[in-house]
């Protein structure tokens, strides 16, 4: 192994360990964790840190590379660097736990020396960490669909619809087959309300395509649709971040994108090895994210005019305690009730 290094992140001096470590096989000396690092260093100090600023940021790390163990590290270790900050955050079972919060590029660069490959923020910032400011949408293909059908679906019905409730979201590829799209909202509501709102938008996406969307919790009855993961909008749910690195073999990158980008993107021209040189000579689509915050009181007016048609609340997921007016977790092969009325 190589001997370590010293990265300098605006005068904070990071070790890098083992940089000669492959993260990504399939890229050879391309694929180290020295290339990895040098990616998060040429985006942390600018979109990346801006969109991660003062969120509490969960690490997605594989130490041995994409093919070795994976280990999801929602707390900060208790012995880091000085320079690093921490946000405190309450999960669904009403734990808490000391979450990074990032303040600076070295967090980014920290991470990416701890082997991080994907940075997942909270849709809050710190310190009012239960009231988001970001709804966001997760378009999700299921087998059978793929990416085309995601940006099929975001360009021509999701992003329509925002235009008639007259608000605006910013996309993003996810990195694999998959699209965000992100709305910044005003920190008025909790999770319980915005992921409410978040439910309502997708139904009113699948119901302007029922083809191919899909609201269903449970994957038996999806079919070959893409799935709007409301989800997404519970507590401790994350999402990849803008600029974070995936675990594909060719290091691709979830990047932010105009709607007119996306309409031909294809997520595998955005990878480590690129997402630098276009970052540097175009100017962020996500600039302006944060000079609006909007208000989601259509989406909550959608919910209530479905909760008349008889649509209530959606299953949450398997790990968080029974909520209010939820209904069973049971899927549907295997609820005996529903069998017995048939």
């Amino acid at each position: 192994m190589a001997a370590a290094e010293e990265v300098d992140v605006d005068g904070i001096p990071i070790r890098l360990t083992n940089p000669d470590k492959i993260y990504f096989p399939k890229l050879g000396a391309n694929g180290t964790k020295r290339r990895l690092v040098e990616y998060y260093l040429a985006v942390a100090r600018g979109p990346m840190l801006t969109a991660l600023r003062d969120r509490p940021t969960h690490l997605q790390r594989f130490p041995d590379g994409i093919e070795g163990e994976e280990i999801y590290q929602k707390r900060i270790p208790a012995h880091h660097p000085d320079y690093l900050q921490t946000c405190r955050v309450t999960f669904p079972s009403g734990r808490t736990a000391d979450a990074l919060k990032v303040t600076h590029p070295a967090s980014i660069v920290w991470a990416a020396q701890m082997g991080t490959v994907t940075l997942h923020p909270w849709q809050v910032r710190c310190p009012d960490t239960d009231h988001p400011d970001e709804l966001r949408v997760d378009l999700d293909p299921q087998p059978g669909t793929a990416f085309a059908e995601a940006r099929t679906v975001a360009v021509d019905v999701l992003r329509p619809l925002l235009d008639e409730l007259g608000l605006v979201g910013y996309p993003k590829t996810s990195g694999g087959r998959g699209i965000h799209v992100f709305l910044r909202i005003k920190t008025h509501w909790d999770f319980t309300a915005v992921r409410r709102a978040g439910i309502a938008l997708a139904r009113e996406v699948e119901r302007r395509a029922p083809d191919a969307v899909t609201t269903e919790w449970w994957k038996e009855n999806r079919g070959a649709r893409v799935f709007v993961d409301f989800n997404q909008n519970a507590r401790d749910r994350t999402f990849a971040s803008a600029y974070s690195v995936r675990r594909t073999a060719i290091g691709t990158v979830s990047t932010p994108l105009t709607w007119d980008e996306l309409a031909s993107a294809d997520p595998d021209d955005y990878t480590m090895a690129t997402v630098p040189g276009l970052v540097g000579r175009r100017e962020d689509p996500w600039a302006d994210i944060d000079a609006v915050a909007q208000s989601i009181a259509p989406l909550l007016e959608m919910a209530e005019a479905d909760e008349e048609r008889g649509l209530g609340d959606m299953p949450y997921p398997p790990n968080y305690p029974k909520m209010p007016g939820e209904p069973k977790r049971v899927q549907p092969s295997r609820d005996t009730d529903r069998k017995m009325q048939r």
